[in-house]
């Protein structure tokens, strides 16, 4: 097209014979260039310019679908972090409440131990104590039938006969009595 509109230049220059100035107005190529301006004007609005217009709605379109899903996006990822943040609350709490039932389990344990330990402590201080007190009164029986046997016989020796009745073995046995009840 620049080239024709060159050789139009030329040709006219060549005809007119006269110096061919940029500033000269030629209203011939003054009308000629109009009519290839409107022509190609013309062109492009048919056919290139719907291409055009085509591809960048498409475009548009594309780039609007990529931000609704981008922003789809991004409210999931909220949400999930949301839920995350719930969830870990949620087993810290869990984790606590287990720690602390452990906790009082493990005083409960040591609290029942405690207290089986005494009770069993108790149990073998009160078995102690009926043994010792189951002793001392077999001594004391043992200690009574001995001081009666003794008295029998010093007594026996002092009035010079034998005394092994019963009756005098009650006398005697009453006597060590009344001397306990003095004490």
């Amino acid at each position: 097209m620049m080239l024709s509109l060159l050789a139009l230049v030329q040709e006219e220059a060549a005809h007119g014979g006269g110096d061919v100035s940029p500033f000269a107005v030629n209203f011939g190529i003054f009308f000629w260039t109009w009519v290839v301006f409107i022509a190609l004007l013309f062109l492009l609005k048919k056919f290139a310019f719907p291409a055009i217009l085509k591809v960048t709605e498409e475009r548009e379109q594309v780039i609007a679908r990529q931000l609704d899903e981008a922003q789809k996006a991004n409210t999931e990822a909220k949400a999930l972090l949301d839920e995350n943040r719930k969830l870990l609350a949620q087993a810290r709490t869990q984790a606590q409440t287990l720690v602390a039932d452990a906790k009082a389990a493990a005083d409960k344990e040591r609290t029942a131990a405690i207290a089986k330990t005494r009770h069993e402590q108790d149990e073998l201080l009160a078995r102690a104590r009926r043994d010792i007190s189951a002793e001392r009164d077999k001594a004391l029986v043992e200690l009574r039938r001995e001081a009666v046997d003794l008295s029998l016989a010093a007594a026996s020796k002092l009035i010079g006969q034998r005394l092994d009745s019963g009756a005098d073995r009650a006398l005697v046995e009453s006597y060590l009595a009344s001397l306990e009840k003095a004490k």
